[in-house]
Parts: C-alpha cells; structure tokens; sequence
C-alpha cells in the first residue's frame, strides 16, 4: 500500500493542515488554509481506504461503522498532537476525515474574543451558547473558556463530549471529561448524571436532540453554569431553534425560562485571511439584557439583531459589523466579507459610508 496512516499524519502537521480527508479514487487530501490539496501521489483505492481506517479505529467503532455508516472518535499521534476522526461509508466504501485539535490551549488574544466574555465565564449560573456551522471554531473558543475558568475558579468543571477534543489538567478547578459511547451513553444521560455530581461548570458538547436541549436548560435553572453548542448561526436563530424543539404546548415556558436563564449567545464564524495564510475567527455577541430578555419573553426575536446593533455598550456585535472591523483592518478581503456575511446591502453601506472604495469587480462592488 502505497500510504500509512502514520506518514499522512506526519504530513499534517508538517503542512500546518486543519483536516485529512480519505476517500476512494483520489489521493490522501489536505485542507490547507481553507483549500483542500491532495498529494501527488496513486488514488487511493478501496482497500487502501480500509486498511487506513483499520489502522486507528478501535473493534468498537469498526463494529458501529458496519453497523451503523458512522463512526467517531479521537486518536493521540504520538505525544504531538490529537486529531478528531469521522469514519463513515459512502458508496458502499470507506472514508475518513481527519480533524488536527490544536494541543495548545489557546488564550481570548490567541482566538480574537473580546474580554469582557471573562466577565460572562465567570459567572456562578445561566447558560452561554456557542454557535456556528461545522468548522467554525466552536471547540476552540469553548475550550479557551473552560481553560480561563480552570485557571481563574476553584470549582468542579464536567464536560460531556463526543469525542473529547481538548484535554484540560487541574488547575484550580477539578476537571473531569466524559466521552459519550465511552464513559456515558448520550449527552441527556450525562447531564442527567452530571447533576448528581456537585458541577459547578457543566460543558455539553452537542445540544442535538429535545431532552438534551431541555436538560441544559434545567441544569441553567438549578444554579449551574452551563456550556452548550448548537449549528446555527445568529443569535436570533439560535433562540428560534430552541424554542421550536419544543411541542406548541410548551413555548411559552421555555421562552419564559431562556429569557431568565440565557446569558450570551456567541455565534462564530472562520474565514480566510486576506494574507492567505490561515483564517480568522468573526463573532457575533449578544448578551442577555432587560431588553432581550423581554424580546424573547414576548416572541419578538425577530427584533433582536437590530437591538444588537445598537447595543455596542453593551459589548454586543453583529457578524457582519465584526467582518467589517476585519475588513477594515485589512485582515479580510472585501470578497471574503461579502461572501461569508448575512446581509450585502448592509455592508455595502457601511463601505460607502466609511469612504472606502471597494475593489473594481469585486463581490457586491
């Protein structure tokens, strides 16, 4: 065989790769800053792909993946660094994808969040959200949180995690990290759990199901701190999708209880830098106020990203206003913005306003 698992993970951190991704008729591929590059090499065929995928997945996950198509779990290369593993069948045939976790855990300057989000970690109880599509950085910034408040808090942080991505050590708080399949059947279960076990910092890793939605809120409710990650983007939609897990019957109660116990929903973006090399972390911040509390209350969240944009005291921010920051300090392109935002008119505007001439032939321009 011409590849081994080994060298392809060599290659990684050599190229500075984020993923690898496995699949039959091609060779081994990279996403390199932001643009997946194979190497030159044979495609991979199909019992290449198997034997691959033989050489890291453990009998458990080879039996859920014949089983089930999916599998997904981590592996450690040697002391240097984790990755986070997919393996799934598609066709009929195996493929991989290959996620680098960052060994460093990273500081609010490192991922570009705000410091006044300190503020929020700290606090003893109510529930921060942390959203954004698959790729965005959700387990680093949530990692940079825990991290902040290991070395900050002397309490008990739980985390329920599927796989667990980052290792937190003790500092001045206990940590202790469950792997759902591994040490605990489902997120529901874990949390469930986790109440019985004197949490003062409870992370549920994926908020994908009713029972798990509705025992995060809970935990919120009952004195705790909780952590939690949905794939939605904007904080508006963030609150819908919430909400409308719930049967009709029971909306208006759970408005009511995330009105009283939502801190912050912080919802994230990573896009390339205009230098090319690496991508950047945008944020859209909301924070709960008497006036978002009430918006939610009363089943306005269609208000919401407007009293956000007037609520920069309050160190709330647009997606869209942050990719203009970004754009401005020359960190993103004007393409990248308008690409990757919610609304081109808006910015559009705030380009003509601020009297930058966008580039000739650009997106919008």
């Amino acid at each position: 065989m011409p590849y081994d698992m080994n060298q392809l993970l060599e290659i990684c951190l050599q190229q500075n790769a984020s993923d690898i991704h496995i699949s039959c008729g091609r060779p081994p591929s990279f996403r390199i800053h932001g643009s997946i590059k194979s190497l030159n090499g044979p495609p991979l065929t199909v019992d290449d792909c198997v034997s691959l995928m033989k050489q890291i997945t453990s009998e458990r996950g080879q039996q859920e993946l014949a089983k089930d198509g999916s599998t997904d779990f981590a592996i450690g290369y040697q002391e240097r660094a984790r990755f986070r593993v997919s393996a799934f069948k598609q066709k009929g045939r195996i493929s991989m994808v290959l996620r680098l976790i960052p060994s460093k855990l990273l500081s609010f300057d490192d991922i570009g969040l705000p410091h006044h989000i300190k503020d929020l970690v700290t606090r003893p109880r109510g529930l921060i959200l942390v959203t954004g599509p698959t790729g965005s950085g959700k387990s680093t910034t949530l990692a940079t949180m825990i991290d902040f408040i290991n070395q900050e808090e002397a309490g008990h942080i739980i985390t329920i995690e599927d796989p667990i991505e980052y290792y937190h050590p003790h500092k001045k708080c206990v940590v202790n990290q469950r792997e759902v399949h591994v040490d605990v059947p489902s997120f529901h279960e874990g949390l469930r759990r986790a109440l019985r076990e004197d949490p003062d910092v409870i992370l549920v890793g994926e908020m994908r199901d009713l029972e798990t939605i509705s025992a995060a809120i809970t935990a919120a409710e009952t004195g705790h701190l909780v952590f939690g990650t949905l794939h939605t983007t904007g904080a508006a939609r963030t609150i819908d999708r919430i909400i409308d897990a719930f049967p009709t019957n029971q909306q208006e109660m759970v408005r009511t209880q995330m009105a009283g116990n939502l801190l912050a929903v912080i919802s994230q973006a990573l896009v390339p830098r205009a230098s090319g090399k690496g991508r950047v972390a945008a944020f859209e911040i909301m924070i709960m106020t008497p006036a978002i509390s009430n918006l939610i209350r009363e089943n306005k969240t269609y208000r919401i990203d407007s009293t956000i944009q007037t609520s920069a005291k309050e160190g709330m921010i647009l997606l869209d206003e942050f990719f203009f920051k970004l754009f401005q300090a020359g960190t993103i392109t004007y393409d990248t913005m308008m690409e990757f935002c919610k609304d081109p008119g808006y910015l559009q505007r705030r380009v003509q306003e601020a009297g930058i001439a966008p580039p000739s032939g650009g997106k919008g321009a």
